[in-house]
């Protein structure tokens, strides 16, 4: 599992908002977080991506779903998507008016 993570930090994707405009996107720290969490650290991914819980929860419950037809899956569906949409714009409004962008 370290070689794999040690690999995946060495191929981590360039975020062309970031290369090109010089600020961060909506979806900038996630790649990290991810990988804070494959490390084990639950603070350290929040801390550089708050919604990661939730859209990996959004993806897992929605295969999940497809999979077995849960009864109320679909609102559950719905809500966990609204939910991740909303920490997403909540912490790029923080860091905008944070000055955390660049």
């Amino acid at each position: 599992m370290v070689l794999f993570v040690q690999w995946i930090e060495d191929h981590l994707l360039t975020c062309p908002s970031k290369h090109f405009f010089r600020f961060d996107c909506p979806g900038c720290g996630l790649q990290r977080s991810i990988l804070a969490l494959f490390e084990g650290d639950l603070v350290k991914s929040v801390q550089l991506y708050p919604a990661t819980i939730p859209i990996l929860f959004c993806f897992i419950f929605t295969a999940l779903h497809l999979k077995f037809d849960f009864k109320h899956g679909a609102e559950i569906i719905k809500w966990s998507y609204i939910l991740s949409v909303t920490i997403i714009f909540v912490f790029y409004c923080y860091k905008i008016f944070t000055h955390k962008l660049i």
